[in-house]
């Protein structure tokens, strides 16, 4: 078994500081605690600073959550803190990530959607605080199992308005609330350890 880097930890505490303090704590998605609570979210890091490297990785991923148990495993965050900065640049590549869906067979097994630092939602203005609801410390690729997506939108009430009311708890929250979560990342590019 290899050795985790200081750095990948980091990496990897960073992203479960920003799932618990944002995703959960601010209830931006109704569905990510009970996952988080049973210790079913994976958080493996790349190292890949081009798409090629990273398209590898998140093959290998999606390969070991369709093999892993949902019990164990129901979720991947993959997180890509060496390059990707551009987030139209990386927002595209999840073209091709879906593509690998379909090569591989599991579309409609698994789906994948993208976070990033700079997330910005079509005609917004890039500071807009609602783009926040998906902006994790690191450009990440969340990989979930459509059996699970439908069963939780199936057992919430009115899925349709979590968007809004995430809108909702942004404007509300301001960017000096975000800023007080403290979700910064703490391993950068320029990181050398």
């Amino acid at each position: 078994m290899s050795q985790i880097s200081e750095r990948d930890k980091t990496v990897q505490e960073d992203t479960r500081r920003w799932v618990q303090r944002a995703v959960i704590g601010l209830n931006l998605c109704p569905f990510a605690k009970s996952v988080e609570v049973k210790r079913q979210v994976r958080y493996a890091v790349s190292h890949a600073s081009r798409a090629k490297g990273l398209l590898a990785d998140l093959k290998r991923e999606l390969l070991h959550l369709v093999d892993t148990d949902a019990a164990i495993l129901d979720t991947t965050l993959l997180i890509a803190p060496d390059g990707f900065s551009d987030f139209l640049e990386f927002n595209d590549l999840l073209q091709r990530a879906d593509q690998l869906l379909v090569d591989l067979d599991l579309d409609g097994v698994l789906q994948i959607a993208s976070l990033h630092p700079k997330y910005q939602f079509a005609d917004t203005d890039p500071e807009d605080i609602t783009n926040y609801t998906n902006r994790a410390p690191y450009p990440t690729l969340h990989l979930l199992r459509e059996e699970s997506v439908d069963r939780a939108v199936a057992a919430f009430p009115n899925p349709e308005a979590i968007f809004e009311t995430n809108m909702q708890t942004m404007r509300r929250l301001g960017a000096d609330g975000w800023g007080a979560l403290d979700l910064a990342a703490r391993a950068t590019d320029e990181d050398p350890s």
